[in-house]
């Protein structure tokens, strides 16, 4: 009886060493959830003939810094950080997939439009990589960098039809959070109208 009655104690002892530990452990600081910013203009009249090809959007490869939901920042040289209590809704490849996405349909020249993630068949492919989506400070002033390279295939044959590299700056009006992912939209508008005008020359 009292080895049973010690073994109790020492179990309710355990517990409140337990919930006292927990009490005193700092609690995860609670971060905003960034999107990207919707486009800020629509899109201009499309005045060149119409494809009939499937279109598919792959999302584009990134190294692992990028390939996050960090809100990343180069405040000097080749030093990298993220923006702290905050981060993007989706990694930084599916943000510029969607994004390229919205605006081929915006733009409506190509028969059909996937992304990676549906089974649809296409016959042509708009794969790539990812090689910038950061904020650096030049001169003391954020500006928005995107560098990334598209490669247009042909589904059937994986014959690489098309290669450009695409880069964006885009100056950030403040060095405020809202501010620096209004440009982040800004700058993610002009990489995709630039893409798209590409593909569509691409026979």
């Amino acid at each position: 009886m009292t080895t049973l009655l010690l073994l109790r104690r020492t179990g309710l002892l355990a517990c409140s060493l337990a919930l006292a530990a927990c009490s005193i452990l700092p609690k995860a600081d609670p971060q905003t959830v960034y999107r990207l910013p919707p486009a800020s203009t629509s899109a201009a009249a499309n005045t060149g003939s119409s494809d009939p090809r499937a279109l598919r959007i792959a999302t584009p490869y990134a190294s692992r810094s990028l390939d996050s939901e960090r809100i990343l920042v180069l405040p000097e040289g080749d030093v990298v950080k993220s923006y702290a209590g905050a981060r993007w809704s989706d990694p930084a490849p599916v943000l510029v997939r969607e994004r390229l996405l919205e605006a081929f349909q915006a733009d409506g020249r190509f028969g059909s439009l996937s992304g990676d993630q549906s089974n649809i068949a296409a016959s042509i492919e708009l794969a790539g990589s990812l090689l910038a989506f950061q904020s650096e400070y030049r001169n003391g002033v954020p500006t928005i960098v995107i560098v990334y390279d598209a490669r247009m295939i042909d589904t059937a044959t994986r014959r690489q039809l098309a290669a450009q590299r695409f880069s964006v700056t885009q100056a950030v009006a403040g060095s405020q959070l809202p501010e620096v992912v209004s440009a982040f939209g800004r700058a993610s508008d002009r990489l995709a109208a630039e893409v798209v005008a590409w593909a569509a020359s691409i026979r």
